[in-house]
């Protein structure tokens, strides 16, 4: 081959190797030129798709663009994270979900995806565990309750098999308080709430987030005890585990924001940015501390250590509960 077209070759695969590193950042920059999609892995309704609504709007007035929230639910959550793993890493397509993100890499054992599938761009706000009874029960909070077992069975409702809130029950009766528990898994957390206060369930095991610390506050339900450090201000009068004499135990359910692995950490830092300045806003924190949530704050690399320590944390009580879901 003539040494002219050998020199014309290697020029143009040096422009091209060029043209490759000098769009890299400059397609960061100009991010988001186009709608963003917020795969929400959970139906509407909910506390995800209630979540992933306000911050949607929220970040259109930040970054300039179309949020549009798209329901995938199905799975246990699995069903968005399997279509966000596989999206193309651009960050115009996100994962909205929740807890479960974390506790399906162990409870599941034919997962599509795993946790280095994702890069997390923000973990938004948390909710406490918590567990509730209906005001004939006896019991006024979780240590009575516990006493009064006296070698029965308690009967505990969830919004379904393999919630944080089912995994969180289940570990507390049978691993720390050491009663006999048997766990009835609803569709969701409003059959759940409902079950309770036609007082088919001795316990309903829920976050505060999820509709029960409204009905807490109504005097329709009676909060026995929460998985969490402090009291919250939502439900001032429920105590924690520990204050009731059990070991502290801490177990909340979030909702967090994720992109595909190999999204630009440029774009990463931007959406974090932005989610943090929506999250800061005073009217969203009074919106999310109004059902039951507290707002969580920090950069895309703090949000990215919770998540992994999470996914150990909730794994390990799966691990010990021997549940799996294949």
């Amino acid at each position: 081959m003539p040494t002219f077209r050998l020199r014309r070759r290697a020029l143009g695969a040096l422009a091209l190797l060029a043209f490759a590193l000098s769009g890299a950042p400059a397609n960061a920059q100009q991010y988001p030129s186009q709608r963003i999609t917020f795969v929400v892995a959970f139906a509407p309704g909910g506390i995800a798709d209630t979540l992933a609504r306000l911050i949607a709007h929220g970040l259109e007035g930040k970054l300039g663009q179309n949020v549009v929230v798209e329901n995938r639910p199905g799975a246990g959550g699995n069903v968005a994270a399997s279509v966000v793993a596989r999206a193309a890493p651009d960050g115009y397509t996100l994962l909205l979900t929740t807890t479960a993100l974390a506790i399906n890499l162990t409870l599941h054992t034919r997962n599509q995806f795993s946790a280095d599938d994702f890069k997390t761009v923000a973990i938004t706000a948390s909710s406490p565990e918590a567990l509730v009874a209906n005001p004939a029960n006896p019991a006024k909070n979780l240590a009575e309750l516990v006493k009064a077992a006296n070698g029965k069975t308690i009967n505990f409702g969830s919004a379904g098999v393999g919630s944080g809130s089912h995994v969180e029950a289940e570990y507390f009766f049978k691993k720390i308080a050491k009663v006999a528990a048997v766990h009835i898994p609803y569709q969701g957390g409003a059959p759940a709430i409902n079950a309770l206060l036609a007082n088919q369930i001795d316990v309903l095991a829920t976050t505060l987030g999820g509709g029960a610390a409204a009905q807490i506050k109504a005097g329709k339900l009676r909060g026995l005890g929460i998985a969490a450090d402090k009291r919250v201000t939502v439900t001032p009068d429920v105590p924690t585990y520990v204050e009731q004499g059990f070991p502290l135990f801490q177990a909340a359910s979030w909702v967090g924001v994720f992109a595909p692995a190999k999204t630009d950490s440029a774009i990463v830092k931007k959406l974090n940015a932005a989610v943090e300045e929506v999250i800061n806003d005073r009217a969203m924190q009074d919106k999310l501390k109004a059902i039951g949530f507290d707002p969580i704050h920090g950069s895309a690399d703090d949000a990215d250590k919770y998540f992994r320590a999470e996914v150990k944390k909730w794994g390990e009580m799966v691990d010990a509960l021997g549940l799996a879901i294949n």
